[in-house]
């Protein structure tokens, strides 16, 4: 599986698991949105695979 892919031109990381159903995927793919994640699910070969997009909703600025 590629660790990296690309949906609408937004990179997205594998989660670095198999899963052997799709509820079970699903199920990850919920709470990885809830921590503010967005996700795809990706069959492949009867297996499934999560990936990941982080939202960043905020950035920290060092000040000197």
């Amino acid at each position: 599986m590629e660790k990296v892919i690309f949906f609408n031109e937004k990179k997205f990381m594998w989660d670095g698991m198999t899963y052997d159903n799709e509820s079970d995927a699903l199920s990850v793919k919920a709470e990885y949105e809830k921590n503010n994640f967005k996700t795809h699910v990706v069959r492949e070969d009867d297996k499934f695979y999560v990936f990941t997009q982080r939202i960043v909703t905020e950035i920290e600025v060092e000040q000197h």
